[in-house]
């Protein structure tokens, strides 16, 4: 089963939940609205791996919004983002930890030569298709950052 009919179903299942399944069905409509606004825009039909990338387009998108609420003192509303990035994570692959990340670093590191900060492109060009989908974006940059330095 594709991405899009498991959230096709979810939302399903969610509708007849009635009370129960109103915050994830707000967020599994919500990604569908994008991955639908994506496919009309792009005029074509978005296989699995593009569904991966609103995914985790929306996940990253509810970390900023939590590090903005608790700037603003807004516990309500970090709390709500944090449970809908929690619903949004069922659905993408099986997160890497950040030991694992760190030693596909030092494997791209090795692999693509880099030695200074300039060299950062390279490596990244070798790390990103291993870990896309699997890490938080941010976290692989820093450790590339730190690591090069």
């Amino acid at each position: 089963m594709s991405l899009k009919e498991q959230l096709t179903e979810d939302m399903k299942t969610a509708m007849k939940a009635k009370e129960a399944g109103k915050q994830r069905l707000g967020v599994i409509r919500l990604v569908r609205s994008a991955v639908r606004q994506l496919e009309i825009d792009g005029k074509k039909e978005l296989d699995d791996a593009g569904v991966l990338a609103v995914l985790s387009k929306e996940v990253k998108q509810r970390r900023d919004s939590i590090t903005e609420f608790k700037k603003g003192g807004r516990e309500d509303l970090v709390q709500q983002n944090e449970e809908e990035i929690a619903i949004l994570m069922e659905y993408l692959p099986q997160q890497l930890s950040e030991d694992e990340v760190r030693s596909l670093v030092k494997e791209a590191v090795a692999v693509s030569g880099a030695s200074t900060a300039r060299d950062m492109g390279k490596v990244m060009k070798v790390l990103m298709p291993k870990v896309k989908g699997r890490a938080d974006g941010k976290l692989v940059n820093d450790l590339v950052r730190g690591m090069l330095q």
